[in-house]
């Protein structure tokens, strides 16, 4: 069950000179590559740590799920860690769904930031323990390499800016799919995991939200099939606007006759609901945006125009 917002965690803000923990909750990582994540958070002057044991292996995994249950709560208990970005999704963040103890996470409650596979985490957080979840660039992957993160949305979301806006224009490459304004809870992530929790015990709780949905080297049907799915299951119910991220590599092949950006509609047009396109957050190629998940935002889709505004600070002082 979704958490009412007057009972919503948030995290304290995070600023230079704090410490960073790096998880890796789901698949194995490569040693260059955390190393050049975690140099290039220091260079903004924060402070970054991991387990010896992160770079473990168990087939393709970050090791045990022993271990990556226990890294990720030890994390979040350790006081003198202010926030928690993972190294990489892959696969296997749902393993954690029924060992992670909840309790542990809303008693200290961090900024914890990661996409892709990581959703899983991301959206259980949030309905469950009732935490402010960030969906945005991870250590391993795009703090690893030259424009991979946007920083401006990085420093309004875990310094606590309020309000403040990510404003597409014609030349932004988001695309108004269908117009219309929405207030709402900005939450969602992976389309591909979240399809996925349908049926579970941590099945995605969507009504009431502006749903962001994002995925990676998916082709049209099969985006199609998913977003069916959610339609089918009753998902889109109380939905008062979705975002997509920049799909990338969503396609069938580099022939096609057709767009991605014209299937969608198809799905999700009759909705009554503003439906934006082109939001770079997660897989992108390059300036991964960081979105709150579980606070207040308003989705304006105008004439070719998008802006999606953050009501309220998604961190504490």
């Amino acid at each position: 069950m979704r958490s009412s917002k007057s009972s919503r965690i948030k995290p304290r803000a995070l600023r230079p000179g704090d410490l960073i923990g790096i998880v890796a909750p789901a698949s194995n990582i490569k040693r260059e590559s955390l190393k050049a994540g975690c140099e290039a958070l220091e260079r903004l002057g924060y402070r970054t740590t991991y387990s010896e044991s992160i770079f473990d292996r168990d087939l393709y995994f970050a090791g045990s799920i022993e271990r990556r249950t226990r890294e990720l709560e030890d994390m979040f208990e350790r006081e003198d860690v202010r926030a928690i970005v993972a190294a990489r999704g892959g696969y296997g963040a749902n393993y954690l769904l029924p060992r992670v103890d909840v309790e542990k996470i809303k008693a200290h409650p961090k900024i914890f930031v990661g996409y892709s596979d990581l959703t899983a985490l991301l959206t259980y957080f949030a309905d469950v323990a009732g935490l402010i979840t960030f969906h945005g660039p991870m250590a391993a992957k795009d703090w690893s390499h030259a424009d991979g993160v946007d920083l401006a949305s990085w420093q309004s979301a875990l310094a606590g800016e309020k309000p403040w806006a990510l404003n597409f224009g014609a030349d932004s490459g988001v695309s108004a799919l269908v117009d219309g304004e929405a207030h709402g809870i900005l939450y969602g992530g992976c389309l591909s995991i979240l399809t996925a929790s349908l049926g579970t015990p941590y099945e995605i709780q969507t009504e009431g939200t502006i749903l962001f949905l994002e995925d990676v080297a998916a082709r049209p049907y099969q985006i199609d099939r998913m977003l069916m799915q959610l339609k089918l299951t009753g998902k889109f119910h109380g939905v008062r606007g979705i975002v997509f991220g920049e799909m990338l590599d969503c396609r069938q092949t580099a022939s096609q006759g057709y767009s991605l950006e014209e299937v969608v509609p198809r799905i999700v047009g009759d909705l009554g609901i503003p439906v934006a396109y082109g939001v770079r957050s997660g897989h992108v190629t390059s300036g991964n945006i960081t979105l709150p998940f579980g606070v207040e935002a308003a989705l304006e889709v105008s004439g070719g125009n998008v802006s999606l505004k953050i009501l309220e600070g998604a961190v504490s002082a």
